[in-house]
């Protein structure tokens, strides 16, 4: 029997290349057992320290990864916006989550669950090649993340948070200055002032809630050019 279509999760799930190549009897029961789980602004959606259930991708709205020390510290490092997964290395282990996951605005995840996942990883050949591409993509952020935060200049990691690194094959992005701030680690003010430059150099056009990458190789050479 064939999934419903009508479905929300159906449609994302046939928009990914591995869940197409599956067979009918396979794509059925992906599309049965994935469920959803959803949040208001501001709201934790997974919490550090539980049990993994799965590997998860945002139907819509957006989420940020955020990891918390010892003496209280919290550190925001990854924002995912709806279409992308995240996760997965949690998946592939068996220990407790490591990160909150906190929705910036009102969001539904979609979750695979581990069983499913792990019946893919060992059998599906076209979901293996998506998932080390998805992992490459999620190193190169990372990397460029530590090096943002030991290097870079506040006006250079909001340029960064904007890039292709993070938002691959999105020109406009729908992104308020707070949810930047809560990415980047920075203030309000700081992003405020960082948009204001880039757009008075033509890299970016503002408009209320929405960022518009003009020139993106410029942006990109701005966000890692030795000084500013």
């Amino acid at each position: 029997m064939l999934p419903d279509i009508s479905r929300p999760s159906t449609q994302f799930l046939n928009m990914q290349p591995w869940f197409r190549q599956l067979p009918e009897e396979t794509q059925a029961r992906v599309a049965d057992r994935v469920f959803t789980q959803a949040a208001s602004k501001g709201e934790v959606l997974l919490r550090a320290g539980e049990e993994v259930k799965g590997w998860y991708a945002v139907l819509s709205g957006l989420v940020k990864l955020q990891s918390s020390s010892s003496q209280g510290r919290v550190s925001a490092f990854l924002g995912v916006p709806d279409g992308e997964w995240f996760g997965e290395g949690s998946t592939l282990k068996t220990e407790p989550r490591r990160y909150d996951v906190i929705a910036l605005r009102d969001t539904v995840l979609l979750c695979l669950p581990r069983a499913q996942f792990d019946e893919l990883l060992a059998d599906c050949l076209p979901f293996n090649h998506f998932l080390v591409a998805h992992l490459n993509r999620r190193l190169g952020q990372a990397m460029t993340i530590i090096e943002a935060g030991r290097l870079r200049a506040p006006e250079q990691r909001v340029a960064l948070y904007l890039s292709r690194v993070f938002w691959q094959g999105r020109r406009k992005l729908v992104l308020s200055q707070e949810e930047l701030g809560h990415l980047a680690g920075l203030s309000r003010q700081t992003v405020n002032r960082a948009l204001k430059s880039m757009e008075q150099q033509g890299l970016v056009s503002l408009e209320f809630g929405r960022v518009t990458m003009l020139d993106e190789r410029a942006l990109a050479a701005y966000a890692t050019q030795p000084e500013i």
